[in-house]
């Protein structure tokens, strides 16, 4: 038995270590790392650069899910065509990030702002509370309309074009399309992010409401505003998020997605270190290159179907035992 099993890694171990399995694995891995990004880079300016703990991060991209999935269905409907999915998913970007962000921008001046100065016993509470409200929401609002809300939903799943369902050769081995556009729009959103914090006015304005509010608001600027922006451009790259999920067979819109993105969102920003956008990249990267490895063992050689899920959180306990404050973190962050 024990000889068995150690040939079984020994074979194992050798097919992981063929150019075929590496670059697969690489590329997986750089496809898990984007869907971190998305999912926690909303998370990461408004945790980050407010200090505000926003529970109902994963409800919102829910909503985006299911926003998402309702445009590219009345677009592009059962049977797309390439052109006419790939053109309704970009329009379906610009109808869920401005709705979103709108929602976020509205939940911001009505409910968080008022609780700024109180402990953030009071955000965790409300913003908990916002997650129930809006997950049971969607819920009935699903149910209403003769949609599963615990299973993905096919109907957006099918507006997926055939370009992204074929595998394409690249070196040694084939990918999914799928992943390679997950892996462009990752990269698009982090260029995005970083561009408008370091190379416009107003990310000049957030970095300095969010280092020193009281110096910021004597210099002019007005940081309620701030605020208010950054809390709605968080909210909607959490719907863009869930959007590019809506596609992804592994995740799909449904009402669960809330909590299943919430908790990887948290991990990636707390490794990465509060008020940093490069070490949530950082820890996306490395999460993601982490899930790809342990999730190709799963499937060749071990039979454990929590391993990916067990990794990400011994990657938490590793970084806060050895640099609690993350890998890029400050000691603090949020300047309200």
């Amino acid at each position: 038995m024990i000889e068995q099993g150690v040939l079984l890694y020994t074979d194992a171990l050798a097919s992981f270590f063929t150019p075929e399995a590496l670059v697969s694995v690489l590329f997986d891995g750089l496809a898990k790392a984007s869907l971190y990004v998305m999912i926690a880079s909303g998370l990461t300016l408004v945790f980050g650069l407010m200090g505000v703990l926003n529970f109902a991060h994963g409800s919102l991209t829910m909503f985006g899910a299911y926003l998402g999935g309702l445009v590219l269905v009345l677009i592009v409907g059962g049977s797309p065509t390439d052109p006419v999915a790939l053109g309704g998913f970009f329009l379906a970007v610009v109808v869920v990030f401005g709705a979103l962000g709108l929602l976020g921008g509205v939940l911001e001046w009505g409910l968080i702002r008022p609780i700024y100065d109180r402990p953030p016993l009071y955000q965790i509470l409300l913003t908990f509370g916002l997650a129930l409200i809006l997950d049971e929401l969607a819920r009935i609002v699903v149910s209403f309309y003769g949609i599963q809300p615990i299973a993905s939903w096919q109907a957006a799943l099918s507006t997926k074009p055939a370009i992204l369902g074929r595998t394409y050769d690249l070196g040694p081995t084939s990918l999914p399309g799928l992943e390679l556009f997950q892996i462009g729009f990752g990269l698009l959103t982090v260029g995005f992010i970083w561009a408008f914090l370091t190379q416009t006015r107003y990310g000049l304005y957030v970095r300095a409401g969010s280092q020193d509010a009281e110096m910021a608001r004597a210099l002019g600027i007005n940081v309620r505003r701030v605020f208010t922006v950054i809390f709605a451009l968080g909210t909607g790259l959490a719907g863009l998020a869930g959007l590019l999920l809506a596609w992804d067979q592994a995740w799909g819109a449904s009402v669960p997605l809330a909590a299943e993105t919430l908790l990887p969102a948290f991990v990636v920003v707390i490794i990465g270190g509060l008020g940093t956008v490069r070490g949530t990249v950082v820890a996306s990267v490395l999460v993601g290159m982490v899930d790809a490895i342990t999730t190709w063992w799963f499937n060749e050689a071990i039979t454990f179907t929590g391993l990916p899920e067990m990794f990400l959180f011994l990657i938490l306990v590793i970084v806060l035992a050895l640099k609690p404050q993350g890998l890029y973190g400050v000691s603090e962050v949020g300047g309200h």
